[in-house]
């Protein structure tokens, strides 16, 4: 049976706010019900919840399911690192949509920074996140797919792939194609990429094919 990602993975919301714009954006709107933000498009660091990453259980902690990395201040980045390295029992997850936007380097072990692919016109990003960013293990979420992506990807250094599909109700939403999928696992397949469909698949893909596998540091 297919687990939620949330359940593995949780969310630690320290920086609320990204000025991307993107339509299909669940963060903006989770910011709008929740009234967490006067305005979603200026990231608020909410320093007072940094005592969240002092939890001696282990976890793997998404930091930026309501922003994006490279919207961090540099500062905010610095105050956050140093609590992490406070903090080695945890994983720590990123993502941004823009890596050219920054030069950032950490050698943690436990810290992993990814980009967001949504079309076959972004992949570029995966060269910027290598070229901008140098940390010790990068991922690639491919969510939500509004195309297709090419069968011979440059997918070297990538630790973790992520697949999934628009979610929400937005006027003109696209849902991942099982073929878009299957080109995505062959590919990580073939190099022994762990990757994990996110449980929005399903549908999509039917549960007998569903594929959710973690870095062993996840596992814990």
């Amino acid at each position: 049976m297919s687990v939620c990602i949330k359940s593995l993975i949780k969310n630690v919301n320290l920086i609320v706010g990204c000025d991307i714009g993107c339509p299909y954006c669940y963060a903006r709107n989770n910011c709008r019900r929740f009234h967490m933000t006067d305005d979603f498009s200026k990231p608020v660091f909410f320093r007072n919840k940094l005592h969240i990453l002092d939890n001696k259980q282990p976890h793997v902690w998404f930091m930026t399911g309501l922003s994006d990395f490279t919207g961090w201040l540099p500062e905010w980045r610095e105050e956050i690192f140093e609590r992490m390295k406070a903090n080695p029992q945890h994983q720590y997850v990123f993502l941004t949509k823009r890596p050219e936007r920054i030069d950032f380097e950490t050698d943690f072990d436990n810290a992993w920074i990814g980009v967001t692919v949504t079309h076959r016109n972004e992949l570029h990003r995966i060269a910027d996140l290598r070229e901008h960013i140098k940390c010790r293990h990068y991922h690639v979420t491919f969510e939500p797919m509004f195309s297709p992506m090419p069968e011979d990807m440059d997918l070297q250094g990538i630790d973790w792939v992520v697949v999934g599909t628009e979610t929400g109700k937005r006027r003109g939403k696209c849902d991942s194609k099982p073929a878009w999928v299957e080109n995505i696992l062959h590919q990580t397949s073939m190099r022994g990429i762990p990757t994990f469909m996110k449980e929005d698949l399903v549908p999509i893909m039917g549960e007998d094919r569903m594929i959710q596998q973690l870095p062993k540091a996840f596992v814990m």
